[in-house]
């Protein structure tokens, strides 16, 4: 959601600015722009839609100047259009800002009151105005930036350049990420540090309520209240990363390639596969010692957490609260002592789950962090973090890095049944020999890509799809109905498979896909049930399953995808690729926007 860049170099920065966006498309937005300041002028390029536009844009007008701000948005307040796009301007200020200013109505009914006239609709250009009426007050720069940051309220990352201040960029953040990246007389600021990569490795993040002045020679780093405060640079992890597709189509297509190596690499952080043993705890508790835990995120990252509720509670006989990131502080949960929350999140800053983090931290319990970005600032404000070393994950639409948060959550489920003493350590080898099997057998699942592309060719050409599954292919069966609305935008609902006849099931006709979620596990006639009832009623079922269940379902399907027999605990992770892979062939089928689909964003920094 949203990306923030700017430069105050020695060359000409509008060409760096752009090709850094490019590096922060992943996070979802609908139209760009950059503004620099050239001879004491204030100038700027913006366009709608994707990235290319604006590069046109600058192409045919071009824009000089060696100080400058960059944005993609993801629109929020008002249209996306090239009038909303940011960097807005007030006079002599400019400015680029992600999230959203709760109070920016009452600032913007203040403001037309003093004269100031609003071109755009958009909350952002309230602060610019803001600014600009404290420095026609007689206020530098520099402390008219102070004066309006203290005015506002909500979350929000933001970074302001003058007309008449070639060395300066000021940058203040409240939610979402900022980072300042270090250079020999130059200095950047971006939403990430794979933005700015290609100028420096070095990084110093700001936390919640920092502002900062930042000029060639360096930053300086205040809170709110205009103390300084010091903040540590460091190596930025993922300071290496390059976005390249390779010979894929799209990045969700290498992304879903990807998973059998990355898996392993989840599982290895966790698991010693020579022993067959858990590698030794980084955990700041002992499972024994808890008598539940919570855990919480939102979109793919809650569907693994549900998952692993059912692993914890089945495996370690410990009770698992998890919440939809954006109703769990909102219902006041009361929270034991003798608990721990962990927060699931590719991105590590999706901000309902921080903020459900931060509900739970003041509480006192400990935090573990299920992150893909470790110096995120989920992973930042947790006493411990759980990587899940899926590496970048570019297509918005999470495919890996759900399966690598599976990964984690069943090799915690693992250890917690051995602490809690419900795990002996024959269970223990047995199950971390069953992991050990996962990559393989993923591997063996992306071999079915041409039958799963013929069923994905039907698929194109409805308009709802009912997806079912019980156990833990319900969270599952929420999870293809999730990625197939996400990127083909047809019309799709997850049920419990129990759930079928006590309403969905009124949806059934010849006309309606059912995808159906069944490995040939202790509940499979059950399953199988719900699919005669479907099929009872003219449903057009579409099995997953293995040679079993295709054996044992006696139920008449228009196609049935067999896939290899999986032990219970990896199914989850298995079952989920050719869910992934029948969504995503859909959609390139249906001509949509794979990795970029329409009003999404990679990382939602706002609630």
């Amino acid at each position: 959601m949203c990306g923030i860049v700017a430069i105050v170099g020695r060359e000409p920065v509008a060409p760096l600015i752009v090709d850094a966006l490019k590096r922060l498309e992943y996070r979802g937005y609908d139209s760009a722009g950059v503004a620099t300041i050239e001879n004491g002028a204030l100038d700027r390029r913006r366009a709608e839609g994707k990235l290319v536009n604006l590069v046109r844009r600058i192409e045919s007008e071009p824009l000089a100047g060696t100080i400058g701000i960059g944005h993609t948005r993801w629109a929020t307040h008002g249209v996306p259009n090239e009038t909303n796009a940011h960097p807005h301007f007030s006079g002599d200020v400019a400015i680029v800002h992600n999230g959203i200013i709760e109070n920016f109505a009452s600032l913007r009914e203040e403001l037309v009151a003093d004269g100031y006239a609003f071109s755009s609709q958009t909350d952002t250009e309230t602060v610019a105005h803001l600014v600009a009426k404290h420095m026609k007050a007689g206020k530098g720069p520099v402390e008219a930036a102070h004066e309006a940051l203290k005015r506002l309220e909500g979350a929000f990352a933001i970074a302001l350049i003058f007309r008449n201040e070639p060395d300066l960029i000021v940058a203040a953040r409240q939610g979402p990420p900022l980072a300042v990246g270090h250079g020999e007389g130059e200095m950047y600021l971006g939403s990430d540090a794979i933005a700015l990569s290609p100028f420096t490795d070095t990084i110093t993040y700001l936390e919640d309520g920092d502002w900062a002045v930042v000029r060639r020679a360096g930053v300086e780093i205040f809170d709110i209240d205009g103390n300084t405060v010091d903040r540590k640079s460091q190596k930025a992890l993922s300071a290496s990363f390059s976005a390249d597709k390779g010979n894929y189509r799209h990045f969700m297509e290498k992304e879903i390639r990807e998973q059998p190596e990355v898996i392993s690499h989840a599982l290895a952080n966790h698991v010693d596969f020579t022993t067959n043993r858990l590698r030794p705890s980084t955990l700041p508790f002992n499972f024994k010692d808890l008598d539940r835990i919570a855990i919480s995120a939102c979109g793919t990252a809650y569907l693994s957490g549900l998952v692993g509720k059912y692993w914890f509670e089945r495996y370690a006989r410990l009770p698992v609260d998890i919440d939809i990131a954006s109703e769990f502080r909102y219902r006041e949960m009361p929270i034991s002592k003798k608990s721990a929350a962990f927060f699931i999140s590719q991105s590590g800053e999706t901000a309902d789950t921080l903020a459900s983090l931060r509900y739970c931290k003041a509480a006192g319990i400990p935090i573990g962090a299920i992150v893909n970005v470790r110096d995120s600032t989920i992973a930042r404000e947790s006493d411990v973090v759980l990587p899940i070393l899926a590496g970048p994950e570019v297509g918005v639409a999470s495919t890996k890095a759900f399966t690598c948060q599976l990964a984690v959550l069943a090799s915690l489920a693992i250890r917690a049944g051995v602490e809690r003493g419900f795990l002996n350590e024959e269970d223990e080898k047995r199950l971390i020999a069953e992991l050990a099997e996962a990559p393989r057998l993923a591997t063996d699942v992306l071999k079915l890509d041409e039958q799963i592309n013929e069923v994905a060719r039907d698929l194109s050409q409805v308009d709802h799809v009912l997806y079912l599954g019980r156990d833990t292919s319900y969270p599952l069966a929420l999870e293809g109905a999730l990625k197939l609305k996400e990127i083909s935008y047809i019309h799709a609902e997850g049920y419990a498979a129990g759930e079928l006849k006590h309403g969905p099931i009124a949806l059934i006709d010849e006309s309606m896909p059912v995808v159906v979620i069944a490995p040939h596990d202790r509940i499979f006639d059950k399953s199988v049930s719900n699919m005669q009832e479907v099929a009872a009623r003219g449903g057009r079922i579409i099995l997953i399953t293995d040679e079993k269940g295709k054996n044992a379902s006696a139920t008449e399907t228009a196609e049935t995808i067999v896939l290899p027999e999986v032990p219970e605990i990896i199914c989850p992770i298995i079952y989920a690729l050719p869910v992934q892979m029948l969504a995503y062939y859909t959609a390139v089928h249906m001509g949509t926007d794979v990795d970029q689909p329409r009003n999404l964003a990679k990382s939602v920094t706002v609630e």
